[in-house]
């Protein structure tokens, strides 16, 4: 594994940390999912709710539970990274392996369901539920905007994650998915 794909996965690491503990649990994920309901501004019992917290919850079990090497109940960096490093050996995986996680991060973001994700969208998802600074989202969503078209759909949505978990190269904007990495 490269340094620079180690600093993302760090990255993604400290976002999924919800409550700066140092490892991520099954309630990291269900505070993460808590952030994106509120986000969204529906009650977290409705009919609309209970989906998406099934597939955070699907997400822990399938994606990040798996990853607990000790059996200890929480995921630390070292055990995250192992993981990732493991299993995204392939790019021609990624249908597999992260496609459909980004497809329900993709529907949790595009908030009001027209197929796009924009700058607003954006912006509100990341801030509120990842913590990413709004200069960053901004700087980010414009270079993930490959067509100019002032939203990112599903397609360029997809080849920025593609780049974020399996890419090397350290000019990609898509390094910065999930907060700017650090120098």
């Amino acid at each position: 594994m490269t340094a620079l794909r180690e600093r993302k996965y760090g990255q993604w690491f400290r976002g999924a940390d919800v409550d700066g503990d140092g490892f991520i649990t099954r309630r990291d994920v269900r505070m993460m999912s808590e952030r994106y309901v509120a986000a969204r501004g529906i009650a977290p019992d409705s009919d609309e709710a209970r989906p998406l917290l099934g597939r955070m919850d699907g997400f822990w079990a399938d994606v990040i539970a798996p990853m607990d090497r000790n059996g200890d109940g929480k995921v630390d960096l070292r055990e995250m990274v192992e993981g990732f490093r493991q299993a995204l050996t392939d790019p021609a995986r990624y249908p597999e392996q992260i496609g459909p996680v980004a497809d329900c991060f993709f529907d949790l973001v595009d908030l009001d369901g027209n197929g796009r994700i924009d700058r607003a969208e954006f912006q509100l998802m990341f801030d509120a539920v990842a913590a990413v600074p709004g200069g960053d989202c901004a700087e980010v969503f414009a270079a993930l905007d490959l067509d100019g078209s002032g939203g990112l759909d599903r397609d360029e949505f997809h080849r920025a994650v593609l780049e974020f978990f399996y890419g090397d190269d350290p000019a990609a904007a898509a390094n910065h998915l999930f907060g700017r990495l650090a120098d």
